[in-house]
């Protein structure tokens, strides 16, 4: 469990990535020596992953974004591992998460436009081996994205 002055930390960091040492301190009401030592101690346990920018996806020119509900025809390993390596090195992959339900995996797809949306369903997702069927959500309008915890 995150401790309160960490959570503390993490919130703000969500919110400001790029804050100062000085200006997290002060936000959080810690000395800098001992914020800087938390926040240390964050990113060498993993809690803290990295940093990065958030990037708006059509201004940056990928207008489709699709969630696609992939269900494959056997669980053995082999074709596991092998959707799993594949889909881990496609830079379009935002997310895949294996799930319970109707699908044993979703992914969130994002693409320039539905051109590359189909280059990348027929010359990437419908060339994994084992794989029964692959349903799309086309997402008409982004209403809630994140990715800041709610500490």
């Amino acid at each position: 469990m995150i401790e309160d002055q960490d959570a503390r930390i993490l919130a703000y960091l969500q919110k400001d990535g790029r804050a100062t040492n000085q200006q997290l301190a002060d936000a959080v009401g810690m000395s800098t020596s001992a914020c800087w030592r938390r926040v240390r101690a964050l990113e060498e346990s993993g809690a803290i992953r990295g940093y990065a920018a958030l990037v708006a996806r059509e201004q940056a020119g990928f207008a489709m974004s699709a969630i696609l509900h992939v269900s494959l025809e056997r669980h053995d390993a082999k074709f596991v591992d092998e959707f799993v390596a594949r889909v881990t090195t496609r830079r379009e992959v935002l997310e895949c998460f294996a799930t319970t339900g109707d699908a044993d995996y979703h992914l969130r797809v994002v693409v320039q436009d539905m051109a590359a949306y189909n280059r990348f369903l027929d010359d990437f997702m419908f060339r994994i081996p084992g794989i029964r069927y692959v349903r799309s959500n086309v997402v008409l309008k982004e209403i809630k994205t994140g990715v800041a915890l709610p500490f």
